[in-house]
């Protein structure tokens, strides 16, 4: 059985609103790996070393596997015992044509009625979760695919032939997805 993991989310302080660009992301780089930190405090877990393959996806260590993100108001972190993704994102409304790109009518469907960028939000950070656990990067978007919504808290993307669950979190105007390969998902907003 695969255990509860912790996906912690970390308020970034206004100060770093003040911090030069190049500064500001070094910072937020360091602030998530803070929640990533405190994610595997959560799992009894010591953190090995952090490193990533040539395409960026984060190697494990120690068997587990971790992933991390930053925006300008939230940085987040997720410690597992399987491969995982996190992502997180503002609610906000985005321009048609991205609109389209983020995911087909059929998929759009599933969410009929829906508030549109709530669910924007939550089509675009589960896809970038599920991205985040190869390193494929944003570029393969357009094959991560909505196959369910089975809740408010969670939906089905099928990539590369394997369905993932993702468990999403909403907090503060924002929605946070964290791939889950069949174990509790507890949030943690610090």
């Amino acid at each position: 059985m695969i255990p509860t993991i912790y996906p912690v989310i970390l308020p970034v302080p206004a100060e770093a609103g003040d911090l030069p660009p190049k500064r500001r992301v070094q910072f937020l780089s360091r602030h998530a790996r803070e929640a990533l930190r405190m994610s595997a405090e959560r799992m009894h877990v010591e953190l090995g070393r952090l490193e990533k393959d040539p395409r960026g996806a984060p190697l494990p260590f120690n068997g587990h596997f971790w992933s991390v993100t930053h925006k300008p108001d939230y940085a987040a972190g997720v410690v597992a015992p399987a491969v995982v993704g996190i992502d997180l994102e503002k609610i906000r409304p985005c321009s048609a044509a991205l609109f389209r790109k983020t995911a087909s009518e059929e998929e759009w469907a599933l969410a009929a009625g829906g508030d549109r960028p709530q669910m924007f939000s939550r089509y675009w950070t589960a896809k970038e979760a599920v991205l985040k656990t190869g390193g494929e990067g944003i570029k393969d978007l357009s094959r991560c695919r909505i196959t369910r919504i089975a809740s408010d808290s969670r939906l089905f993307v099928d990539y590369a032939g394997k369905a993932w669950a993702v468990d999403q979190f909403y907090f503060d105007g924002h929605v946070a997805s964290v791939t889950n390969s069949g174990g509790r998902v507890q949030w943690l907003l610090l």
